[in-house]
């Protein structure tokens, strides 16, 4: 099969009376095929271009992003079509060539990730689109969601919801809270990527309806539902992406979502680069394909022979170890406690001998803490920083975190990801002290859970010392036997350091005057992290 017949602009119905657009790619031969579907809010005929971040980048010389004839963020049917597969791409209601009216909420970026997510406002549509292709003469009745960022958390409360037709899912790289995941993270407003006119969430493509809605409209109503509950209605074959250097997006969604969907048979393709070079590269096409054969086909029963977790630990942007495990989290790497002596800068095996403190500028100053490892020793997880902090001006205090890995010759490693390529740190954590109060059914000693990251929250005074938990999100790092890990607080994303290029801002911050770390004696400010020694 080496040529592909296209459907432009299929008009998909709904139950209100009102047509999605969709385009199709189909197999240049006679047949019944089963299809991978995916909806975009940038367009389905968006196509990989100069426009986009990842343009021109790829692992492969071969990889798809750099021919710029696929959707963008979409699997490319030049691939899957040649191994019996169709390709369908659908505008959702209100965007692109669908017409209809938009889901948005209250609060939310251009392409509508809360209404998404929290409301399931896509969800309705979704289940009819994929219940009407079933029934074409060219689909074998047998579907899967796939696709790379809003193609991947499209999909959670539509598996909730269970159409017959869908078979399994595969969500790559998907947040599952707008609000926690990257428009407030900790708490802290995010200022420039989740804006409506954000750089990157713009329009990509201007919106055009192929025809017009009915006038009797009626688009699916809000039915919110917490992350932690929606992941818990889906019991499909599920294969998810989580990526080590996506923080402030995709990471943290990504590895709550396998732990927390029902599901019986899910795998988690776990990797430390940039996302859109690794989604095209040959290796995770190939984990897909077997997942797919499987689970749409009945051809291929290797992938449930493989363990549940593909774990990628990676040393510096160019180099890196792969293995299986059994499980997210991995189980040999077991907490650890490392205390924070402020006077000193140092994360030490026990805790500090006497209270002691540091101060920096809340505006673009920060602290460090230090801890050599004296053997070979895996981070992988998340972590969580135990902090009592106070200000000297105002009600309150934003705290970034961020992770740096040292070298033995005294310079940093850095990993790659889309958000800063090639100078990305280890891992960061967000914290607004308001938003301090954590939920106690959620939060585990790993992963502190704020109670709630919007409103008002609760203000402190200049001077009083406040105990607060920072979660630090995911990663996955070697540290060789003479290297440093570097913890740095500060009142300024990634210690305020000076990049040429950014995916993410927090320009609102409210900081003012200095803050204060206090440790030792009655303030046992600590780090505790997943750690496994080799």
């Amino acid at each position: 099969m080496n040529t592909i017949q296209t459907i432009r602009d299929a008009a998909v119905p709904m139950r209100d009376g009102l047509n999605l657009a969709a385009n199709i790619y189909l197999p240049d031969a006679p047949g019944k095929y089963p299809v991978i579907m995916a909806f975009t809010g940038f367009g389905k005929d968006a196509y990989w271009g100069p426009q986009h971040d990842g343009w021109g980048f790829a692992y492969e010389p071969w990889s798809p992003p750099m021919t710029g004839s696929i959707t963008f963020e979409a699997n490319d049917p030049a691939y899957w079509c040649q191994y019996g597969y169709a390709i369908m791409i659908a505008d959702p209601r209100g965007f692109g060539r669908s017409p209809g009216t938009r889901a948005l909420a209250k609060i939310d970026g251009a392409p509508g990730e809360q209404a998404i997510m929290k409301e399931g406002r896509w969800a309705r549509d979704q289940y009819d689109t994929i219940e009407w292709t079933a029934a074409q003469d060219w689909c074998d009745g047998n579907i899967a969601l796939s696709g790379v960022s809003i193609y991947a958390f499209s999909q959670w409360r539509v598996a909730g919801m269970k159409p017959p037709h869908l078979k399994c899912i595969n969500p790559w790289e998907g947040m599952t809270d707008f609000y926690r995941d990257c428009k407030f993270p900790g708490g802290i407003p995010e200022t420039k990527f989740t804006l409506p006119d954000g750089e990157f969430c713009h329009k990509m493509t201007e919106d055009a309806p192929a025809w017009p809605a009915p006038e009797q409209e009626n688009p699916p109503e809000p039915d919110p539902k917490d992350e932690d509950d929606f992941l818990a209605e889906i019991t499909l074959p599920t294969l998810i992406s989580g990526n080590w250097t996506d923080h402030g997006c995709h990471t943290r969604g990504s590895f709550r979502a396998f732990r927390k969907i029902s599901s019986a048979q899910k795998w988690l393709y776990t990797h430390g680069r940039q996302k859109w070079g690794t989604f095209y590269s040959s290796e995770a096409r190939t984990l897909r394909k077997l997942f797919f054969d499987h689970f749409l086909k009945g051809e291929d029963d290797r992938i449930l022979s493989l363990p549940r977790v593909s774990l990628m630990v990676m040393e510096d942007k160019n180099k890196f170890s792969q293995r299986w495990a059994e499980d997210y989290p991995v189980p040999e790497a077991l907490p650890r406690e490392l205390w924070a002596d402020a006077a000193a800068g140092k994360l030490l095996p026990g805790p500090a001998a006497s209270e002691g403190s540091v101060s920096y500028d809340a505006r673009n100053g920060h602290a460090a803490f230090e801890h050599t490892f004296v053997r070979d020793t895996e981070l992988i997880g998340s972590s969580a920083l135990r902090l009592y902090v106070s200000t000297n001006e105002g009600d309150d205090m934003d705290i970034f975190v961020t992770f740096r890995k040292i070298g033995a010759d005294g310079k940093e490693r850095y990993l790659d990801g889309w958000i800063t390529p090639g100078i990305q740190p280890v891992a960061l954590g967000w914290l607004k002290l308001s938003r301090s109060m954590l939920d106690p059914g959620r939060s585990t000693p790993l992963e502190p859970y704020p109670l709630c990251v919007t409103g008002e929250g609760k203000k402190i005074k200049p001077g009083e010392i406040v105990l607060c938990e920072i979660p630090i999100l995911p990663t996955a790092i070697l540290f060789r036997a003479g290297e440093t890990l570097r913890a740095e607080v500060s009142g300024a994303y990634r210690s305020g350091e000076t990049l040429d290029s950014q995916g993410f801002k927090y320009d609102s911050a409210v900081n003012r005057g200095i803050h204060t770390i206090f440790s030792g004696g009655d303030f046992p400010s600590r780090l505790l992290l997943p750690l496994h020694e080799i």
